[in-house]
């Protein structure tokens, strides 16, 4: 009796571990087709240049992609992570340029800024039972006018504190335009990746995901944790903010509009699942890379930004249906 119980189980789980592993296969085969594509369809694609562009333009879409990879394998959703991105870009002007803080002080205050608006979103989630959708979609109007008003709905430039811009700019390979913000996004690449495969936080990420009423009856505190795991996506959001501002030189309180969508877009393209349970880090990495090459690759097409929306929104449409069929079949 035991023995035919465990091994359908065995088998759904080789079955269930083929699977994703099928799915990050196709979507890193949709990123050489898409390269190959645009690699042909313009001579200026392929250059040295515009690679370091697509993994400067894919830095903070895939830092937002990677924090709120831990939040959607919860089963949850974080809309606030494009305008708390921005309010923690805006921060920092405050940190640095208003309040006179040193470097390291307006960078780390920010990063924690994130945090602390993760925090907010995790308690009302988790302690208050208000739907994800719902708490981080009011996050996000909150976020988005509090940039406007601690702003002055203008522009905060870091002209007083020079050495900012250099944390996304900064070249750290002599001779050849590396800039230190990519390597910052490969290091919290390995970070999350570690996290989410070789700890308990990530152990019960997937728990919860899974099925969370199973999870809390096991003895997990299911709110502790999942207050961590929006915190530690806050975490993500705020280093996103600083990279952005350091980018820019400026802390630009209209921005960010739409980079949820496609953080979110970047984690679905990769294999996560948006009822949550299933995903991966490396999934993520290359569904920001696709969302990153496909905006490069239309705009040195000279494609107009309305078709770029068009496409962008299509791919969108395209992940979200593909996971739908992902569920059908399991």
């Amino acid at each position: 009796m035991t023995t035919t119980e465990t091994l359908p189980s065995a088998k759904t789980g080789i079955v269930g571990r083929m699977r994703g592993q099928l799915q990050q296969l196709l979507a890193f085969a949709s990123l050489i087709i898409i390269v190959i594509f645009f690699a042909f369809a313009s001579p200026h694609f392929f250059t040295t240049s515009n690679i370091v562009s697509i993994l400067v333009a894919a830095t903070v879409t895939g830092i937002l992609a990677l924090g709120t990879t831990f939040v959607i394998i919860t089963g949850g959703i974080d809309l606030s992570i494009g305008t708390g991105m921005v309010l923690c870009g805006v921060m920092t002007g405050v940190f640095l340029t208003y309040w006179g803080w040193p470097l390291w002080a307006g960078v780390l205050g920010a990063i924690l800024f994130g945090a602390l608006i993760g925090f907010i979103n995790g308690l009302n989630v988790s302690v208050l039972k208000i739907p994800p959708f719902i708490a981080t979609l009011a996050m996000m109007l909150v976020a988005s006018g509090l940039s406007l008003v601690i702003s002055g709905t203008k522009p905060i430039y870091f002209k007083e504190t020079p050495g900012f811009s250099s944390i996304m700019n900064l070249s750290i390979i002599p001779g050849m335009r590396f800039p230190l913000g990519v390597a910052i996004f490969l290091c919290m690449i390995a970070v999350a990746a570690i996290l989410l495969s070789y700890t308990i936080f990530g152990r019960y990420t997937f728990s919860i995901g899974s099925n969370e009423a199973a999870t809390a009856l096991s003895g997990v505190n299911v709110v502790k944790w999942k207050i961590l795991i929006y915190t530690v996506s806050g975490l993500f959001v705020g280093l996103a903010g600083v990279l952005s501002a350091s980018r820019l030189s400026s802390a630009q309180p209209t921005g960010g509009m739409g980079l949820e969508l496609e953080a979110i877009a970047a984690v679905v393209i990769g294999g996560t699942s948006l009822q949550g349970g299933k995903g991966s880090i490396i999934g993520t990495v290359i569904g920001a890379l696709i969302m990153a090459v496909l905006t490069n690759g239309l705009r040195i097409m000279s494609i107009p930004q309305e078709w770029q929306s068009v496409a962008v929104g299509a791919v969108i449409l395209i992940a979200v249906y593909l996971d739908i069929l992902r569920r059908r079949g399991k």
